[in-house]
């Protein structure tokens, strides 16, 4: 097929290129790595433009990830996790990623109106990151392996340099 001459009937034209134009950059910045149920977690705020994370969206989103973690042996967890407190353009998101057992990860997206972080419940089945939150989640699968996986040394020193690799400034 000559992409020049003809798109493939699903390709929606219109809409790829409506988002083309809408799309901008947002804020990314580390919030810090704490001790959370048990689990190390490496936590962002990421903010759409005119919107801002604030201290009790960072309270909420370690609360719920809290008790999201509480259960994470049972469900496979290292023990390792990064979140990301999302004040989107069209709400807010949280999403709790855990390392887990056989090179996998888990992922728990919360989803809510704008600036109620009291309001966040679980997303929809089937919902995945968005290009903001992709890529900060690249970033963070690029530290864990390698600082985690093909670092050497002594764990402590692993997981230290693990926590110091953050991402911050604008994510495309």
């Amino acid at each position: 097929m000559d992409l020049a001459k003809e798109l493939p009937s699903a390709v929606d034209a219109e809409g790829l290129l409506t988002l083309a134009e809408g799309h901008h950059d947002r804020a990314a910045r580390p919030l810090g790595t704490r001790e959370v149920a048990g689990h190390l977690v490496k936590a962002y705020a990421l903010e759409a433009p005119g919107r801002a994370v604030v201290e009790k969206d960072t309270r909420a989103a370690l609360r719920i990830a809290a008790g999201h973690l509480a259960l994470g042996r049972e469900r496979g967890s290292l023990g390792l996790s990064v979140l990301l407190v999302h004040a989107g353009g069209d709400g807010d998101y949280l999403l709790l990623h855990t390392w887990t057992e056989g090179h996998m990860a888990d992922l728990a997206i919360f989803t809510g109106p704008a600036g109620r972080p009291e309001s966040l419940r679980p997303g929809r089945a089937g919902l995945a990151p968005c290009v903001w939150e992709a890529a900060l989640l690249a970033h963070e699968r690029d530290a864990y392996s390698r600082h985690v996986l093909t670092g050497t040394g002594p764990l402590p020193g692993r997981l230290t340099a693990w926590s110091a690799d953050t991402y911050a400034g604008d994510v495309r």
